[in-house]
């Protein structure tokens, strides 16, 4: 199985990053997951959505289509976002905007947000309500919000808060095994001739 994690935020070395780092090196515990791909946006900013995508223009397909094969290629998601003034940023949303082919379609994703503080849950209820309808992406009903995120997952374990360490080390295992086996299943939702873009290009 082969996961993609995408690191939301903007900023170089940002929080969202440290955290995705984190996930992709937990990952290759699992012997679930074959492959894992990191699209961090800090380091592959996109441009503004335009109408462009839609007439095939060749600046559109020559950016896209690396990324484009890799997500579809891909059997579940993690989403990291962090909370920017009570929002997840606006390159995530745009990164939502750009894949109609079905690259997301029916597979499962997990949603893990980050807080310098102990907010963290706007951004969840906001990739729930207006990221998925018509690249059909499947947010799991599990979540994992990493607040004070500053004092957990530092390689040093002296700049890590020990008990708020050992709980979200728990919860991320905890999220990722119900992950890989939404991943699983979701296969037999993919093969099973029930589900087309085709017929129904955009959601209701």
């Amino acid at each position: 199985m082969k996961i993609t994690i995408i690191s939301g935020s903007h900023r170089q070395n940002s929080q969202s990053t440290k955290i995705a780092k984190v996930v992709q090196s937990n990952l290759e515990s699992y012997s679930q997951c074959d492959a894992h791909y990191l699209f961090d946006l800090a380091n592959n900013p996109l441009p503004l959505w335009d109408e462009g995508i839609w007439e095939k223009d060749a600046k559109w397909i020559d950016l896209l289509s690396p990324i484009s094969n890799k997500l579809a290629s891909s059997d579940a998601f993690i989403v990291i976002s962090p909370e920017w003034h009570g929002m997840a940023p606006a390159g995530l949303k745009n990164f939502f905007l750009m894949w109609g082919k079905g690259e997301l379609a029916h597979k499962p994703a997990l949603i893990i947000t980050v807080s310098s503080g102990d907010g963290g849950s706007y951004p969840v209820a906001e990739l729930r309500m207006s990221s998925y309808k018509n690249n059909r992406i499947c947010f799991l009903p599990e979540q994992l919000i990493i607040r004070n995120v500053e004092s957990v997952f530092n390689e040093g374990d002296k700049e890590n808060s020990p008990r708020e360490q050992i709980y979200f080390e728990n919860r991320l295992d905890y999220c990722l095994k119900q992950l890989l086996t939404y991943g699983e299943a979701f296969k037999q939702i993919r093969t099973s001739g029930t589900v087309s873009l085709k017929h129904y290009g955009s959601g209701m």
